[in-house]
């Protein structure tokens, strides 16, 4: 049986373009899909470890589409976006609308949930767990919503209840990409110009928000990387 493989290699990108970060996600995506197949038509001996990657990185002003979203939720028009230096994309994960800025972690796992074994439906609860854990350092309570993906803060008050982590991933051969978005510094101006991931009644928070100060986004990159090798049981490299 093959060994399952918990090394997972992290890529800082910095700040990258979103379409080319998407690319580079479907390249490594790709890689590993294609050695799940030569995998599974090869004998025991000559089968090969996957390999996972853990992506951190900024974007410049974005807003994406998730397949089960609707253009609806994208409340300006092309001209606007131009005007406001923000780019749109229609993309291939879960979820609703997005956006993503300078100042926010977005994380991209790519990685073989075989390895973790690990469903869909645990894969996202981690993710979530890590960030909860992040920001537990912070002295920042936060937790799931019942009936929706991502971190949220004052769950027990609708009227107050605010969201600081999206997530949205796809998953195909047991293999994820894509990921979540971890408002540090943000500019929460640009969620007025969407219903984020849908919603019409909830708000948008940040650390920065929270705390009443800006945060030093290495230090917190730092802490999330240990917190989501720690939840998933990664080695990181």
């Amino acid at each position: 049986m093959l060994k399952k493989n918990k090394q997972t290699k992290y890529i800082d990108l910095g700040l990258v373009d979103y379409k080319k970060a998407w690319d580079y996600q479907e390249t490594l995506f790709n890689k590993i899909v294609e050695i799940k197949n030569i995998n599974r038509e090869s004998a025991p001996e000559s089968q090969k470890p996957t390999i996972n990657y853990l992506i951190f990185c900024e974007h410049p002003n974005v807003y994406t589409l998730g397949k089960s979203g609707s253009e609806n939720n994208l409340l300006i028009n092309a001209a606007q976006l131009q005007a406001k230096h923000a780019k749109f994309y229609k993309i291939n994960r879960g979820g609703d609308i997005t956006y993503h800025g300078p100042g926010q972690i977005v994380a991209y796992p790519i990685i073989d949930l075989d390895n973790f074994s690990l469903g869909l439906r645990d894969y996202i609860y981690k993710l979530e767990e890590a960030v909860i854990i992040t920001l537990k350092d912070y002295n920042i309570k936060a937790e799931r919503l019942k009936g929706a993906t991502g971190v949220w803060l004052d769950t027990n008050d609708n009227a107050k209840t605010r969201k600081i982590c999206s997530i949205g991933v796809r998953s195909s051969h047991w293999v994820t990409m894509h990921g979540f978005a971890f408002n540090i510094n943000t500019k929460l101006n640009y969620f007025n110009y969407i219903n984020p991931c849908g919603f019409t009644d909830k708000a948008v928070t940040s650390m920065e928000k929270e705390l009443g100060s800006k945060v030093n986004f290495e230090k917190v990159k730092e802490k999330l990387k240990q917190s989501i090798a720690d939840t998933f049981e990664m080695e990181i490299i």
